[in-house]
């Protein structure tokens, strides 16, 4: 599970928005620029739950659950590209039968079923955006303002 601290800036019925420093983390992420975080410099702005009932001016810990990271980045990064192969494999190994060149089939083979996979990869995520498990979340008020 990782954790930052920040301050709570706004409030909302159904979220709070978090000010924090950009981890070291963030500096490795490959999704950091698609991640739910506002902000270029070291200072980020996170959307995140509010089971906590933090307020304006507290100061709190925020946590995401790898596992659920882990999960959507196979779904976002790992998912495609093997299907991918496992498309060009297929077209490669249809191709004499078919009578192609076997490079075109893999072509043909990889984007065969690389477009469904996308397609299924939107509807997925949308799906899991709307999922409490894949959203960071305030786990506990530090300091009340």
């Amino acid at each position: 599970m990782a954790t930052e601290r920040g301050i709570v800036t706004r409030v909302t019925p159904t979220a709070a928005w978090v000010k924090t420093v950009r981890s070291e983390a963030c500096a490795h992420c490959e999704a950091r620029g698609q991640c739910n975080v506002v902000g270029n410099g070291e200072e980020v702005e996170v959307e995140t739950l509010n089971p906590a009932g933090a307020g304006i001016g507290d100061r709190v810990v925020i946590t995401f659950e790898t596992g659920s990271f882990l999960k959507a980045n196979f779904l976002l990064y790992v998912l495609p590209i093997l299907m991918m192969i496992a498309g060009a494999l297929a077209g490669q190994r249809f191709a004499p039968a078919a009578g192609i060149d076997e490079s075109a089939a893999a072509v043909i083979g990889s984007l065969l079923l690389f477009l469904p996979t996308m397609v299924f990869v939107r509807y997925r995520a949308n799906r899991l955006a709307r999922n409490d498990a894949y959203r960071p979340k305030i786990t506990r008020v530090l300091r009340r303002q």
